[in-house]
Protein backbone atom coordinates (compact mmCIF):
# COMPACT_ATOMS: atom_id res chain seq x y z
CA UNK A 1 0.00 0.00 0.00
CA UNK A 2 1.28 3.44 -0.92
CA UNK A 3 0.51 5.64 2.11
CA UNK A 4 2.17 8.97 1.31
CA UNK A 5 3.67 10.72 -1.70
CA UNK A 6 6.16 13.59 -1.53
CA UNK A 7 6.47 15.96 -4.48
CA UNK A 8 9.43 18.10 -5.40
CA UNK A 9 11.88 19.30 -8.04
CA UNK A 10 15.30 18.00 -9.06
CA UNK A 11 17.88 18.97 -11.65
CA UNK A 12 20.83 16.94 -12.93
CA UNK A 13 23.71 18.69 -14.71
CA UNK A 14 26.51 17.33 -16.86
CA UNK A 15 30.22 18.19 -16.43
CA UNK A 16 29.94 21.43 -18.42
CA UNK A 17 26.87 22.57 -16.51
CA UNK A 18 24.47 21.39 -19.21
CA UNK A 19 21.04 20.17 -18.14
CA UNK A 20 20.88 16.38 -18.34
CA UNK A 21 17.56 15.86 -16.58
CA UNK A 22 14.97 18.01 -14.87
CA UNK A 23 11.75 17.36 -12.97
CA UNK A 24 9.58 20.17 -11.67
CA UNK A 25 10.38 23.88 -11.53
CA UNK A 26 14.12 24.23 -11.03
CA UNK A 27 14.40 27.87 -12.14
CA UNK A 28 12.35 29.54 -9.41
CA UNK A 29 14.19 30.77 -6.31
CA UNK A 30 14.36 28.45 -3.31
CA UNK A 31 15.99 28.82 0.10
CA UNK A 32 18.93 26.38 0.00
CA UNK A 33 19.29 26.53 3.79
CA UNK A 34 22.42 24.64 4.91
CA UNK A 35 23.18 23.54 1.36
CA UNK A 36 24.66 27.05 1.09
CA UNK A 37 27.33 26.25 3.68
CA UNK A 38 30.15 25.25 1.30
CA UNK A 39 29.66 28.55 -0.54
CA UNK A 40 29.50 30.44 2.76
CA UNK A 41 32.83 28.85 3.71
CA UNK A 42 34.28 29.90 0.36
CA UNK A 43 33.13 33.45 1.07
CA UNK A 44 34.97 33.34 4.39
CA UNK A 45 38.17 32.20 2.66
CA UNK A 46 37.79 35.04 0.18
CA UNK A 47 37.53 37.43 3.10
CA UNK A 48 40.87 36.12 4.36
CA UNK A 49 39.90 33.37 6.81
CA UNK A 50 43.06 31.48 7.71
CA UNK A 51 42.34 27.93 8.91
CA UNK A 52 45.48 25.80 8.48
CA UNK A 53 43.67 22.58 9.35
CA UNK A 54 41.24 21.37 6.69
CA UNK A 55 39.33 19.52 9.41
CA UNK A 56 38.39 22.92 10.84
CA UNK A 57 37.28 24.05 7.38
CA UNK A 58 35.08 20.95 7.07
CA UNK A 59 33.45 21.86 10.37
CA UNK A 60 32.81 25.39 9.08
CA UNK A 61 30.79 23.72 6.29
CA UNK A 62 28.94 21.44 8.70
CA UNK A 63 25.45 20.82 9.97
CA UNK A 64 26.96 18.64 12.64
CA UNK A 65 25.45 16.20 15.13
CA UNK A 66 26.84 17.92 18.21
CA UNK A 67 28.92 14.84 19.00
CA UNK A 68 31.95 15.42 21.25
CA UNK A 69 34.39 15.77 18.31
CA UNK A 70 32.19 18.45 16.74
CA UNK A 71 31.70 20.43 19.94
CA UNK A 72 35.36 20.23 20.99
CA UNK A 73 36.62 21.34 17.56
CA UNK A 74 34.19 24.28 17.38
CA UNK A 75 35.15 25.34 20.90
CA UNK A 76 38.87 25.10 20.05
CA UNK A 77 38.41 27.17 16.88
CA UNK A 78 36.75 29.89 18.92
CA UNK A 79 39.45 29.75 21.61
CA UNK A 80 42.20 30.20 19.00
CA UNK A 81 40.69 33.61 18.28
CA UNK A 82 40.12 34.67 21.87
CA UNK A 83 36.43 33.78 21.73
CA UNK A 84 34.05 31.56 23.69
CA UNK A 85 30.73 29.87 22.83
CA UNK A 86 29.01 32.94 24.35
CA UNK A 87 30.20 34.92 21.31
CA UNK A 88 28.18 32.72 18.96
CA UNK A 89 24.94 34.24 17.69
CA UNK A 90 23.34 30.90 16.81
CA UNK A 91 20.62 29.87 19.29
CA UNK A 92 21.23 27.38 22.11
CA UNK A 93 20.27 23.83 21.19
CA UNK A 94 20.78 20.22 22.17
CA UNK A 95 22.92 17.87 20.04
CA UNK A 96 21.16 16.25 17.10
CA UNK A 97 22.85 12.95 17.94
CA UNK A 98 20.69 11.07 20.44
CA UNK A 99 23.54 9.54 22.41
CA UNK A 100 25.36 12.86 22.72
CA UNK A 101 22.14 14.60 23.73
CA UNK A 102 21.44 11.99 26.41
CA UNK A 103 25.00 12.22 27.73
CA UNK A 104 24.76 16.01 27.95
CA UNK A 105 21.50 15.85 29.89
CA UNK A 106 22.75 13.05 32.15
CA UNK A 107 25.75 15.21 33.05
CA UNK A 108 23.46 18.09 34.00
CA UNK A 109 24.01 20.03 30.81
CA UNK A 110 21.43 22.09 28.95
CA UNK A 111 20.92 23.45 25.47
CA UNK A 112 23.94 25.55 24.48
CA UNK A 113 25.20 27.43 21.45
CA UNK A 114 28.22 25.29 20.63
CA UNK A 115 26.09 22.12 20.48
CA UNK A 116 23.83 23.76 17.90
CA UNK A 117 24.37 22.11 14.50
CA UNK A 118 25.54 25.34 12.83
CA UNK A 119 28.12 26.28 15.47
CA UNK A 120 31.02 25.40 13.17
CA UNK A 121 29.82 27.85 10.53
CA UNK A 122 29.29 30.56 13.12
CA UNK A 123 32.73 29.88 14.64
CA UNK A 124 34.23 30.30 11.16
CA UNK A 125 32.38 33.57 10.65
CA UNK A 126 33.64 34.87 14.00
CA UNK A 127 37.20 33.75 13.24
CA UNK A 128 37.04 35.60 9.92
CA UNK A 129 35.90 38.77 11.67
CA UNK A 130 38.65 38.59 14.28
CA UNK A 131 41.31 38.06 11.61
CA UNK A 132 40.00 40.96 9.54
CA UNK A 133 39.39 43.28 12.50
CA UNK A 134 35.66 43.42 11.73
CA UNK A 135 32.90 43.69 14.35
CA UNK A 136 32.02 40.35 15.90
CA UNK A 137 28.73 41.38 17.50
CA UNK A 138 27.03 42.07 14.17
CA UNK A 139 28.45 39.33 11.95
CA UNK A 140 24.96 38.01 11.10
CA UNK A 141 23.79 41.37 9.76
CA UNK A 142 23.28 41.12 5.96
CA UNK A 143 25.13 44.44 5.56
CA UNK A 144 28.23 43.16 7.41
CA UNK A 145 31.20 42.97 4.99
CA UNK A 146 31.47 39.23 5.59
CA UNK A 147 27.86 38.62 4.58
CA UNK A 148 28.16 40.92 1.57
CA UNK A 149 31.08 38.81 0.31
CA UNK A 150 29.16 35.57 0.93
CA UNK A 151 26.16 36.94 -0.96
CA UNK A 152 28.34 37.97 -3.92
CA UNK A 153 30.14 34.62 -3.89
CA UNK A 154 26.88 32.68 -4.13
CA UNK A 155 25.60 34.91 -6.93
CA UNK A 156 28.87 34.40 -8.83
CA UNK A 157 28.91 30.60 -8.54
CA UNK A 158 25.19 30.25 -9.23
CA UNK A 159 25.45 32.67 -12.16
CA UNK A 160 22.27 34.42 -11.11
CA UNK A 161 21.29 37.27 -8.79
CA UNK A 162 20.21 36.61 -5.23
CA UNK A 163 16.42 36.65 -5.36
CA UNK A 164 15.63 36.96 -1.64
CA UNK A 165 17.43 37.52 1.64
CA UNK A 166 15.92 35.89 4.72
CA UNK A 167 17.07 34.59 8.12
CA UNK A 168 18.09 30.95 8.50
CA UNK A 169 17.22 28.87 11.55
CA UNK A 170 20.68 29.54 12.98
CA UNK A 171 20.22 33.31 12.68
CA UNK A 172 22.64 33.85 9.78
CA UNK A 173 21.48 35.51 6.55
CA UNK A 174 19.90 33.10 4.08
CA UNK A 175 20.32 33.92 0.38
CA UNK A 176 18.09 32.30 -2.23
CA UNK A 177 18.94 31.01 -5.70
CA UNK A 178 17.31 28.45 -7.98
CA UNK A 179 18.04 24.73 -7.94
CA UNK A 180 19.74 25.28 -11.28
CA UNK A 181 22.03 27.88 -9.72
CA UNK A 182 22.70 25.71 -6.66
CA UNK A 183 23.68 22.74 -8.83
CA UNK A 184 25.99 24.97 -10.88
CA UNK A 185 27.67 26.21 -7.71
CA UNK A 186 28.30 22.67 -6.45
CA UNK A 187 29.62 21.55 -9.82
CA UNK A 188 32.17 24.36 -9.78
CA UNK A 189 33.27 23.60 -6.22
CA UNK A 190 33.72 19.88 -6.87
CA UNK A 191 35.67 20.28 -10.13
CA UNK A 192 37.74 23.37 -9.29
CA UNK A 193 41.46 23.58 -9.98
CA UNK A 194 43.72 22.12 -7.26
CA UNK A 195 45.08 24.88 -5.04
CA UNK A 196 42.06 27.13 -5.48
CA UNK A 197 39.84 28.17 -2.58
CA UNK A 198 36.89 26.41 -4.25
CA UNK A 199 38.80 23.15 -4.44
CA UNK A 200 40.01 23.48 -0.86
CA UNK A 201 36.43 23.69 0.43
CA UNK A 202 35.41 20.65 -1.59
CA UNK A 203 38.47 18.63 -0.61
CA UNK A 204 38.08 19.48 3.08
CA UNK A 205 34.49 18.21 3.09
CA UNK A 206 35.36 15.08 1.10
CA UNK A 207 38.29 14.30 3.41
CA UNK A 208 36.25 14.77 6.60
CA UNK A 209 32.67 13.64 5.95
CA UNK A 210 32.15 12.81 9.63
CA UNK A 211 32.81 16.42 10.62
CA UNK A 212 30.36 17.67 7.98
CA UNK A 213 27.47 15.78 9.59
CA UNK A 214 28.17 12.84 11.89
CA UNK A 215 27.12 9.35 12.85
CA UNK A 216 24.27 8.06 10.69
CA UNK A 217 23.71 11.34 8.86
CA UNK A 218 23.02 11.65 5.13
CA UNK A 219 26.05 13.64 4.02
CA UNK A 220 28.50 11.48 5.93
CA UNK A 221 26.94 8.28 4.56
CA UNK A 222 26.84 9.56 0.97
CA UNK A 223 30.40 10.88 0.88
CA UNK A 224 31.63 7.64 2.43
CA UNK A 225 29.63 5.65 -0.13
CA UNK A 226 30.77 7.51 -3.27
CA UNK A 227 34.48 8.38 -3.57
CA UNK A 228 34.98 12.01 -4.56
CA UNK A 229 31.36 13.03 -3.96
CA UNK A 230 30.69 16.47 -2.49
CA UNK A 231 27.27 16.91 -0.93
CA UNK A 232 25.43 19.04 1.57
CA UNK A 233 21.86 18.74 2.80
CA UNK A 234 19.71 21.64 3.89
CA UNK A 235 16.56 21.97 5.96
CA UNK A 236 13.13 21.98 4.33
CA UNK A 237 13.97 19.12 1.98
CA UNK A 238 16.96 20.57 0.10
CA UNK A 239 20.03 18.61 -1.00
CA UNK A 240 22.88 19.27 -3.45
CA UNK A 241 25.75 17.09 -4.61
CA UNK A 242 28.51 17.04 -7.22
CA UNK A 243 31.11 14.66 -8.59
CA UNK A 244 34.77 15.50 -9.26
CA UNK A 245 34.15 16.07 -12.98
CA UNK A 246 31.49 18.71 -12.27
CA UNK A 247 28.35 16.63 -12.73
CA UNK A 248 25.87 17.91 -10.18
CA UNK A 249 22.44 17.43 -8.62
CA UNK A 250 20.17 19.75 -6.64
CA UNK A 251 16.73 18.94 -5.27
CA UNK A 252 13.95 20.43 -3.19
CA UNK A 253 11.13 18.40 -1.63
CA UNK A 254 8.12 20.70 -1.80
CA UNK A 255 6.67 19.91 1.62
CA UNK A 256 10.08 20.07 3.28
CA UNK A 257 10.12 16.37 4.17
CA UNK A 258 13.65 15.34 5.06
CA UNK A 259 12.94 11.63 4.62
CA UNK A 260 12.34 12.01 0.89
CA UNK A 261 15.77 13.51 0.14
CA UNK A 262 17.91 10.39 0.21
CA UNK A 263 15.88 8.27 -2.24
CA UNK A 264 15.79 11.17 -4.71
CA UNK A 265 19.47 12.03 -4.53
CA UNK A 266 20.46 8.37 -4.82
CA UNK A 267 18.22 8.09 -7.88
CA UNK A 268 19.77 11.19 -9.40
CA UNK A 269 23.28 9.86 -8.82
CA UNK A 270 22.27 6.54 -10.37
CA UNK A 271 21.07 8.44 -13.44
CA UNK A 272 24.62 9.79 -13.76
CA UNK A 273 26.01 6.27 -13.76
CA UNK A 274 27.15 6.26 -10.14
CA UNK A 275 26.81 2.79 -8.64
CA UNK A 276 28.45 1.42 -5.52
CA UNK A 277 27.14 -1.23 -3.11
CA UNK A 278 27.15 1.30 -0.28
CA UNK A 279 25.08 3.75 -2.34
CA UNK A 280 22.49 1.07 -3.11
CA UNK A 281 22.02 0.51 0.62
CA UNK A 282 20.96 4.17 0.94
CA UNK A 283 18.33 4.06 -1.81
CA UNK A 284 15.40 3.58 0.59
CA UNK A 285 14.54 5.20 3.90
CA UNK A 286 13.11 2.63 6.34
CA UNK A 287 9.70 3.01 7.96
CA UNK A 288 9.46 1.35 11.37
CA UNK A 289 6.53 -0.15 13.24
CA UNK A 290 6.86 -1.68 16.68
CA UNK A 291 10.62 -1.28 16.50
CA UNK A 292 11.03 -3.25 13.26
CA UNK A 293 11.14 -2.26 9.61
CA UNK A 294 7.69 -2.56 8.08
CA UNK A 295 7.99 -0.35 5.01
CA UNK A 296 10.17 2.09 3.15
CA UNK A 297 10.31 5.51 1.53
CA UNK A 298 11.43 4.88 -2.04
CA UNK A 299 11.72 6.73 -5.33
CA UNK A 300 8.81 6.26 -7.74
CA UNK A 301 10.04 4.30 -10.78
CA UNK A 302 8.92 6.94 -13.26
CA UNK A 303 11.24 9.63 -11.89
CA UNK A 304 14.62 8.26 -13.04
Amino acid sequence: MRECVHHGSVIVLGPAGEVVRVHGDTRRPIMPRSSNKPVQALGMLRCGLDVPDDADLALVCASHNGEPDHVERATALLAKHGLTPDDLLCPPDYPVHEGSRNALVAAGGTANRVSMNCSGKHAGMLATCVQRGWPTTSYTDPSHPLQVTIRNTLAELAEEPIAHTAVDGCGAPLFSVSLYGLARAFGKLASAEPGSDLRRVADAMRAHPYLVAGTGREDTLLMDAVPGLLCKAGAEGVHAAALPDGRAVALKISDGAQRARMPVIVGALRSLGVATPALEELAEEPVFGGGRRVGSVRLLPAVF
